[in-house]
């Protein structure tokens, strides 16, 4: 009969795990910790019942999530205006949500045990398809899914150029399930030889696939069309960035912080999101001060600023917008964003929930653009995310696919204040550009501003809540990638997989019976 509560050493293990999890990830960055973070509960689950499992699970997802997302509340209380124990509530509420996947996994883990179903089987295939649900269900939120804990180890990480974040979470969690069986008493020492060799292999291939598409990429791109940027970090704080009053000033910082570099003629200079929080395409002298800045530079210039226009019924329509200026001061595109943030960008549910409409900043809720549509230099083509969409990989594939040489992120992570989430969100940025094979330049408000080569290294990068500048070369790159081409085609397969696994053990059950 499987034991249905939840003994200290249980909890304790459920804890553990949990806390192995969060340290993966930035700023903590041991990511090492990752590949045996999920013993403990592996171990946890040890002759549990599936209820008990799910419970076990939940723990270990609470713990993992507030030391991933506890930043929210700071963003919550420090913006939203909110009381504390509000931005504590809501926080724990998200996290508690997001504890969910990882109870299910727990749960299901337990299930096919029952089932006489190996973890070696199962478990990656659960985490990897509750991962990817977590990340699309309910508008998603793909925050810091556990291949992204591994971006401080390149050759670790190129193999999502062939099936995205979701194969090296795979991994993770199978080699994760070998270490557990290295320490259970249940399997002989002829299972453990066979699966800890299983193991090595796996991870050979992944580490030796690393190395040897690392060189390549390197080769490939020294022929590649070279391009001056200049990204410039305005450090604007969040608290007057949207006043009137301070409208001037900003064009004065990013203006100085411009001229303090000199680029060469045909160039890209990048600002951040918003650095310009106002109406750029109304035509006033705010409008012509930066146009001149272009034509001085005589170099195209990028930047964010909100954007409108009128529907049918002469109601305005407002955006997230990136403009982009040729040399001669004239727009030669704009991308209005896509993926929007809920309660940051648009406000759903306002009638249920009044007082979460303080968390929308500046002139109210956006709408979402069209599509991602590269923007042109030249003949060059450049793919625009601003902000979250950084984390997103079809975003970025999809502009791979309409022909972007080079990834462009603008962002403000004001918002985070000195907590771990800018880290965080640079370590997953950095995987569009290894998934792609592009460069991707990154133009923060308050930091972190970076140059990111196709093989997800950080070539330079500025330091948090500082008024600065990054000057460097990047090249236009066109490396296909298995990734660009045909998408999520590995995930898909797993959760195929996973659901044809669940209909084998059902099946086997009622015949059982």
């Amino acid at each position: 009969m499987k034991d249905a509560s939840i003994s200290k050493k249980t909890f304790a293990l459920a804890v553990l795990s949990g806390i192995f999890l969060f340290l993966s990830f930035p700023r903590y960055s041991v990511g090492f910790l990752a590949w045996f973070a999920l013993a403990p509960l592996l171990l946890a689950l040890k002759n549990k019942s599936i209820l008990a499992s799910l419970g076990i699970g939940f723990i270990t997802g609470l713990t993992y999530y507030i030391g991933i997302i506890y930043w929210i509340s700071h963003v919550i209380v420090t913006y939203g205006h909110l009381p504390c124990w509000l931005g504590l509530v809501i926080m724990l509420l998200l996290a508690s949500y997001l504890s969910i996947y990882v109870a299910l996994f727990s749960a299901g883990v337990a299930y096919f045990r029952k089932n006489n179903i190996s973890d070696m089987l199962s478990a990656p295939l659960l985490w990897t398809t509750l991962e990817y649900i977590k990340s699309h269900l309910l508008t998603g939120f793909p925050w810091e899914n556990l291949a992204y804990s591994q971006y401080l180890y390149k050759a670790v990480i190129q193999i999502v150029d062939i099936t995205g974040i979701y194969g090296l979470t795979f991994v993770i969690v199978f080699i994760n399930v070998i270490l557990n069986d290295c320490l259970s008493s249940e399997k002989t020492q002829k299972v453990i030889v066979k699966e800890f060799i299983a193991g090595c292999v796996v991870f050979t291939v992944l580490y030796g696939y690393g190395v040897f598409r690392i060189e390549e990429v390197r080769q490939r791109i020294i022929t590649s069309d070279n391009l001056e940027v200049l990204l410039v970090q305005g450090n604007i704080d969040q608290s007057v960035k949207w006043s009137p009053k301070y409208q001037v000033e900003t064009i004065n910082i990013y203006e100085n912080l411009t001229r303090a570099e000199n680029i060469n003629p045909g160039g890209l200079i990048v600002w951040p999101e918003t650095a310009c929080p106002f109406f750029f395409q109304d035509i006033d002298e705010k409008h012509l001060r930066i146009t001149d800045i272009a034509k001085d530079a005589k170099s195209y210039l990028l930047f964010g600023s909100p954007s409108y226009k009128r529907d049918g019924k002469n109601q305005l329509i407002y955006y997230n917008s990136a403009f982009i200026l040729s040399p001669r001061g004239n727009i030669l595109g704009r991308y209005n964003k896509v993926h929007l943030v809920p309660y940051g960008e648009y406000v759903p549910l306002r009638s249920i929930f009044p007082f979460i409409d303080k968390l929308t900043a500046g002139i109210g809720d956006f709408q979402s653009g069209e599509g991602f549509y590269p923007l042109s230099i030249g003949s060059h083509s450049l793919g625009t995310l601003i902000c979250y969409e950084a984390i997103l990989p079809e975003a970025s594939r999809i502009y791979k696919k309409n022909g972007a040489e080079l990834l462009i992120n603008i962002t403000n992570d004001a918002w985070f204040g000195e907590t771990s989430a800018p880290y965080q969100h640079l370590s997953m940025t950095l995987f569009r550009a290894i998934e792609n094979r592009l460069y991707l330049i990154r133009a923060a408000n308050t930091g972190i501003s970076a140059i990111i080569d196709p093989i997800g290294r950080v070539v330079d990068r500025t330091r948090l809540f500082e008024k600065d500048n990054l000057k460097g070369t990047v090249k236009f790159s066109k490396i296909p990638s298995c990734y660009s081409k045909y998408g999520d085609i590995f995930v898909r397969l797993i959760i195929l997989t996973t659901i044809l696994l669940f209909i084998y053990s059902i099946k086997r059950t009622v015949k059982e019976k």
